[in-house]
C-alpha cells in the first residue's frame, strides 16, 4: 500500500498498521473516536482524552521531547506526528524505528483531509468520511448563527511572563477568523509573538487560553485592572485541537459569550 502524508511524502506499507504511536494529542483523540483504541500502543503525556487512555498505553514523552527507547520497545508499525507539534528532529529520529505519517493542519479543509487520509490508511475510511460530514454540517450550522454575532477585535494569549499570543499562520488564528474575530496579533512577525500590555489596548476583548499556559481567574482580574478591557477565559482545546475535537468546537463557539 502506497500513501502520502500531508507533507506529500510517499510512504509504503505492506499491510494496514496495527500498532500505532501517536505524538499528537488531538490526533490521538481522533484515533480513539475512529474506533482504533486497541491499535494505539503509545501516546504522549498530553494525550488526555479519553481520560483513562494513558493507563492502558505507554507514555513515551511529550510532543517536543520523546523517549526513543520506549517507542522502539513498542515495535510500532506507524508513528503519527504533526508538522507544528513535533520537531523535524523528532520525525527523523522516529523514522529509524517505523514509518512516520506527518499531518499539516491549517484550517477545516486540511483537518478534514487529514481525517480521511488516516481513515483510508487505517482501514476505517467509512467512519472517517461520516465524521467529516458531521464536521461540515456543524460548521454550516455555526456559520448561520455567526451572522448574528458582533465583530470584535481580539487578542488570544497562550502564555504569560512574557505574554505570548497566537499570531499569523496558526490554526488558532484561522478559528478566530472563522468566529468573525479580528486577531490584532496577526500583523506581528512570527506565529506566536511576544506582546506587551500597551499593544493589547487596541483590542475589544482579550481571550486567555486554558493551554498551554493555564490562565486562571486571577489572571483575568489582573488584565482587566491593567487594561480596563473585557477579558475572558476560553477553552484552549476548542481553539487549537483539530481532528474529531472540531466537531464539538462549533457548538462551543456558538455558546461563547464575550459581551
Amino acid at each position: 500500500m502506497i500513501v502520502k502524508d500531508q507533507l506529500h511524502r510517499i510512504l509504503t506499507f505492506s499491510e494496514t498498521p496495527k500498532r500505532i504511536v501517536s505524538l499528537v494529542p488531538s490526533q490521538t483523540e481522533l484515533l480513539i473516536d475512529l474506533g482504533l483504541t486497541d491499535s494505539v500502543v503509545g501516546v504522549t503525556k498530553f494525550c488526555v482524552h479519553p481520560k483513562n487512555l494513558r493507563k492502558n498505553t505507554t507514555v513515551v514523552g511529550g510532543t517536543k521531547t520523546i523517549h526513543l527507547g520506549k517507542i522502539a520497545a513498542l515495535q510500532p508499525d506507524l508513528i503519527i506526528c504533526n508538522k507544528e507539534e513535533n520537531t523535524k528532529e523528532i520525525v527523523e529520529s522516529c523514522e529509524k524505528i517505523a514509518t512516520v505519517w506527518v499531518s499539516d493542519v491549517k484550517d477545516v479543509a486540511s483537518n478534514n483531509e487529514m481525517i480521511v487520509l488516516l481513515g483510508a490508511l487505517l482501514d476505517v475510511r467509512e467512519k472517517s468520511i461520516r465524521l467529516v460530514e458531521k464536521i461540515n454540517a456543524a460548521q454550516d450550522k455555526f456559520k448561520a448563527l455567526l451572522k448574528k454575532k458582533a465583530k470584535l477585535k481580539v487578542a488570544y494569549l497562550i502564555w504569560k511572563d512574557p505574554y505570548m499570543a497566537a499570531g499569523q499562520d496558526t490554526f488558532i488564528d484561522y478559528l478566530l477568523s472563522l468566529n468573525g474575530f479580528e486577531n490584532i496579533c496577526k500583523i506581528k512577525p512570527g506565529r506566536y509573538p511576544e506582546i506587551v500590555l500597551t499593544e493589547l489596548k487596541v483590542a475589544d476583548t482579550i481571550l486567555l487560553s486554558s493551554e498551554p499556559y493555564p490562565f486562571k481567574n486571577k489572571d483575568v482580574d489582573a488584565l482587566k485592572n491593567a487594561l480596563g478591557k473585557p477579558v475572558h477565559l476560553v477553552d484552549g482545546e476548542y481553539f487549537s485541537w483539530y481532528g474529531s475535537r472540531l466537531l464539538d468546537a462549533f457548538d462551543y463557539f456558538s455558546r461563547l459569550k464575550l459581551d
